[in-house]
């Protein structure tokens, strides 16, 4: 199997990323640059990041999550902590988060470190969650191995009985992690692959330098 990909291009050219117009913090950037994409590109799924962590088998491995808060102090999502990547977590807590709006032709990557988040802040967010999102974290043992798809609904089946007009407890092994950033880049698409980057590197002194990089 061949397929010729080389003549695959798009010009970018919708916008600019200027180092003299950049604010001193990179949170404030990600969030401007979040609610113009929010707001103005319906058909991307502005939370949708990608986390890549190094699994125990010493291969990389990235998957798409969803962002669920962003706070001066980094950036929070929810996963099954016994699951492949929190197990990767768990050995190496150094992650990397990415966000590609394609249709404000912008990227944005994060090197952080992960933790856990509180476990009141993980019961907090489970308790918003649909019942039947509640349900399924506590059916599936992530990223390990079925027999078929009816060993789950029979297990969610069960569980829907068991829990009918009761409170549904948070799974001790569900729960939260919040990526605090050391690194934050931001890529703006622009004509001729003369891209726009632009660095935030966290100092000691918890100030960012901020550098442009070549494309």
């Amino acid at each position: 199997m061949e397929k010729d990909l080389s003549n695959y291009r798009k010009s970018y050219e919708k916008s600019e990323l200027l180092l003299n117009e950049v604010p001193e913090n990179p949170l404030e950037l990600f969030q401007s640059w979040f609610y113009e994409v929010d707001n103005h590109f319906a058909e991307d799924e502005t939370n949708a990041m990608t986390i890549s962590t190094l699994g125990l088998d010493g291969f990389p491995k990235n998957r798409v999550v969803l962002l669920k808060k962003y706070t001066y102090e980094g950036f929070i999502f929810y996963t099954n902590y016994n699951s492949e990547k929190g197990k990767a977590i768990e050995a190496n807590p150094n992650v990397c988060l990415s966000f590609f709006w394609h249709g404000a032709e912008r990227q944005i990557i994060i090197k952080g470190i992960a933790e856990k988040v509180t476990t009141n802040l993980s019961d907090g967010y489970f308790e918003s969650r649909p019942r039947g999102s509640q349900l399924g974290a506590m059916v599936s043992n992530q990223s390990d191995v079925v027999n078929d798809r009816k060993y789950l609904e029979d297990k969610l089946l069960k569980l829907e009985i068991k829990y009918e007009g009761k409170e549904i407890p948070r799974p001790e092994y569900w729960g939260g992690y919040i990526v605090k950033p050391v690194e934050i880049e931001f890529w703006q698409g622009r004509p001729n692959r003369l891209h726009d980057r632009i660095l935030y590197k966290l100092q000691d002194d918890y100030r960012w330098l901020i550098n442009r990089l070549s494309p």
